[in-house]
């Protein structure tokens, strides 16, 4: 579609249009916004982490937070909060464990942002196209009634289709913003398992395995 033809389009389908279209640009944004800041933040990678609490389990605690210092991951810096809690003699263990829970909500706090912003679009989105649409149909009726007993048909038809523009781009906006806040959301979730995961394992660690490295063969 030109330039041209689309000014037409939106033209045609008036100011709800304009909005959806505006919607439709800020939606693609958050989209690929949301994926970097995902793939920044480790969602798809677990492997340091996983290493880091073996280490850590088979009583390597320098190793395993020496692995995890550095990066700077969701279950990295997750599993680095519950290491320090847990080695901090100062603190008891319902201390620590509380202290790792307010570093994960905090984490899954900041990995979520966007997601209101999508989920606000997919349901504002139809329903701007359905007021476009209705307002649509109040003009193209009223043409018909100014018209009397001249009045077209085709013209009608005409005023009628170029009314439902509104409903079928609010949905086809909706729809890929639903589907990309189903996706974040199932990656957040299994993020959070993972952390969940990896700070139980941390804490149940025996003392003594914690503080005894196994011995060279």
């Amino acid at each position: 579609m030109t330039l041209s033809g689309l000014d037409q389009f939106l033209q045609r389908g008036g100011p709800a249009l304009w909005v959806i279209a505006g919607l439709s640009v800020l939606t693609l944004t958050i989209i690929l916004w949301k994926t970097w800041r995902l793939a920044q933040g480790g969602a798809w990678s677990s492997a340091a982490t996983e290493r880091a609490v073996q280490n850590w389990r088979n009583g390597q605690r320098d190793q395993a937070t020496a692995l995890l210092a550095p990066r700077r991951d969701l279950r990295a810096r997750l599993a680095f909060a519950a290491m320090q809690s847990s080695s901090d003699s100062a603190m008891s263990e319902p201390a620590a464990r509380e202290e790792t829970t307010r570093v994960a909500r905090q984490l899954l706090h900041q990995s979520r942002s966007g997601l209101r912003a999508l989920e606000l679009i997919a349901v504002i989105a139809p329903l701007i196209g359905l007021l476009g649409t209705v307002l649509g149909m109040i003009e193209a009726f009223q043409a018909l009634q100014d018209s009397g007993s001249q009045a077209d048909p085709t013209v009608l038809a005409g005023g009628i289709w170029e009314a439902l523009l509104t409903t079928a781009a609010g949905m086809c906006v909706a729809i890929p913003a639903a589907v990309a806040l189903a996706w974040f959301e199932s990656v957040i979730e299994t993020v959070q398992t993972d952390m969940e995961d990896a700070a139980t394992r941390i804490f149940t660690t025996p003392a003594k395995a914690a503080h005894t490295a196994p011995a060279n063969t």
